[in-house]
C-alpha cells in the first residue's frame, strides 16, 4: 500500500490515498456562502483522492472567525452546490466538514451580541480577532441540559443540507478545541451531569453528533475528527490516552467510514501535548485511518507502508500545489505557501497557484 493505491472508503473507490485536510481560508461570499471561486479553487484539487471542505458551521451560534462558510440557509447549499458540482465534474469526492467552534468565538459574532456557548463556563486564555480588533476571549455560557438536544439537532440539520448540496459525505469537526472536543477534555468540561465527569459521559456529547450524523448519511459516510494530541484553543486533557481511546473504541462500534487523527505538531509539545501517534489508533479501528500532521511525501509512505493509516491528509501543500498528488508522483519540485495569503482576500494565494501543466 503506498499514496498512489486506490482506497475504498465506504461505497467509493478513490484513485489515490492523498486526502486534501480540511483548510480554512475566510473567503466565503455575501451570506457566509461559497461562490464561483470557492468553487474553482476546489476544482483544482479535485484530483485528491479525497477532499474534506474547509470547517463549515452548522448555525449562526457556530460561527467564530470572519469569512467562513455556513450550512444552515438555501444561499449557503446553493454555493456549495457549485463546489460539489465543479469536482464531481473534475472526476473528485468531496466530504463536508460540519463545525460548531463553541467557546472559540467571541459576542461580537454571536446573534445579538449574546456569550459563545461551551460545556462549562470556561474561557480560552487569550485573545481573539473581532471587527473591533484583538479582543480577551470572553467566559462562554455553559449550555443547560435541556439545550444539547437543540444543538444535536443543529449537526444534523446541516447534515441534511450537506446531502441536498451534493456532498459525497460529512465530517465531524470533533478536533482542535472545538464544541466536541470542549465536551470531551476535562481540561474544560467542568460540568456534573451526563454530560460530565467520567470519559463515559464527557463522550456522549461527540458520540450524539456523530449518530445523528449516521442518521441522515449511514455509517459508511460519515467521517470524525479529532485531536489526541493538541493544545489549540486552549485545550487539554487529564489522561488522554484513556479519553481518546475509549471515544475511538465508541466510534469503532458505530461503523464509522473514517478516524481523522490530527498528530502531535511542534506548537503541541511545545504547549505540553501528550503523544498519541496514528499507530496507538490502529488495533483500535477497524476501518480506514487518515494522518494528519505536516506530513512528507517520505513520511507518508513510510507510515502506509507500515500499516499505521489508510490515508494522509495534507494541508498546506495542497494550498500551494493543487495537483499535489501528480507532484508527489513525478517527484516535482513543489510550489511555495505564502502565509500572508492564507486567510481572507481574494484570488491572490487562492487560486493563482500554477498547476504542472501551467
Amino acid at each position: 500500500m503506498d499514496l498512489f493505491s486506490p482506497w475504498q472508503l465506504g461505497p467509493y473507490t478513490l484513485t489515490n490515498r492523498t486526502v486534501m485536510a480540511p483548510l480554512t481560508r475566510c473567503r466565503a461570499g455575501e451570506g457566509l456562502a461559497p461562490g464561483e471561486m470557492n468553487a474553482r479553487y476546489y476544482e483544482q484539487r479535485a484530483s485528491a483522492g479525497l477532499i474534506v471542505s474547509e470547517a463549515t458551521q452548522i448555525s449562526p451560534q457556530g460561527i467564530g472567525y470572519p469569512g467562513t462558510p455556513g450550512m444552515y440557509t438555501e444561499a449557503q447549499v446553493a454555493g456549495w452546490r457549485l463546489v460539489t458540482d465543479a469536482v464531481h465534474a473534475a472526476g473528485g469526492r468531496i466530504f463536508s466538514q460540519l463545525w460548531h467552534v463553541g467557546r472559540s468565538s467571541h459576542n461580537a459574532y454571536q446573534v445579538g451580541g449574546v456569550a459563545p456557548v461551551s460545556s462549562s463556563a470556561v474561557a480560552i486564555r487569550g485573545t481573539i480577532q473581532t471587527p473591533q480588533g484583538m479582543q480577551p476571549y470572553p467566559v462562554p455560557r455553559a449550555l443547560e441540559l435541556d439545550e444539547i438536544p437543540g444543538v444535536i439537532d443543529q449537526y444534523r440539520q446541516a447534515a441534511k443540507l450537506a446531502l441536498a448540496a451534493g456532498f459525497d459525505g460529512v465530517e465531524l469537526h470533533g478536533a482542535n478545541g472545538y464544541l466536541p472536543d470542549q465536551f470531551l477534555r476535562d481540561g474544560v468540561n467542568q460540568r456534573t451531569d451526563a454530560y460530565g465527569g467520567s470519559i463515559e459521559n464527557r463522550a456522549r456529547f461527540h458520540l450524539e453528533a456523530t449518530k445523528a450524523l449516521i442518521e441522515v448519511w449511514g455509517a459508511d459516510r460519515v467521517g470524525v475528527r479529532i485531536s489526541p494530541s493538541g493544545t489549540f484553543n486552549d485545550m487539554s486533557d487529564s489522561n488522554p490516552r484513556e479519553t481518546f481511546g475509549y471515544l475511538t473504541e465508541k466510534l469503532n462500534e458505530l461503523g464509522i467510514v473514517y478516524l481523522h487523527v490530527v498528530e502531535m505538531m511542534a506548537k503541541d509539545v511545545k504547549h505540553g501535548g501528550s503523544d498519541l501517534p496514528i499507530s496507538y489508533f490502529r488495533p483500535l479501528f477497524r476501518r480506514s485511518l487518515i494522518a494528519n500532521g505536516g506530513y512528507t511525501l517520505e513520511r507518508a509512505q513510510q507510515t502506509l507502508a507500515a500499516g499505521d493509516a489508510d490515508a494522509i491528509a495534507f494541508g498546506v501543500l495542497f494550498i500551494a500545489n493543487p495537483d499535489l498528488p501528480e507532484r508527489f508522483r513525478r517527484g516535482a519540485e513543489l510550489n511555495t505557501p505564502d502565509p500572508k495569503t492564507f486567510y481572507g482576500g481574494g484570488e491572490k494565494g487562492y487560486v493563482d497557484y500554477p498547476s504542472l501543466a501551467g
